[in-house]
């Protein structure tokens, strides 16, 4: 249970990095090439939160979830 808790609070954590990112990429995409419909925005929001409802179901269902671990050529 403890286990389950910190990966949810990691995966909080990636949420909040990836939300960030998107958001920094779509206000430069605005400021500096030409605005984006706010439709489209929105379609972007919502992968983002099908992204995270997935990978929370996915660990609540014991999945694993997020893994975060370095890649295999790395060790």
């Amino acid at each position: 249970m403890m286990a389950l808790a910190i990966d949810l609070l990691w995966l909080l954590i990636a949420a909040i990095i990836l939300c960030a990112v998107v958001y920094l990429i779509i206000y430069g995409i605005n400021t500096f090439v030409s605005p984006i419909p706010a439709k489209v925005v929105q379609g972007i929001w919502f992968i983002v939160l099908l992204l995270v409802i997935i990978a929370v179901l996915s660990m609540l269902a014991g999945g694993g979830g997020l893994h975060l671990r370095s890649p295999s050529f790395l060790r």
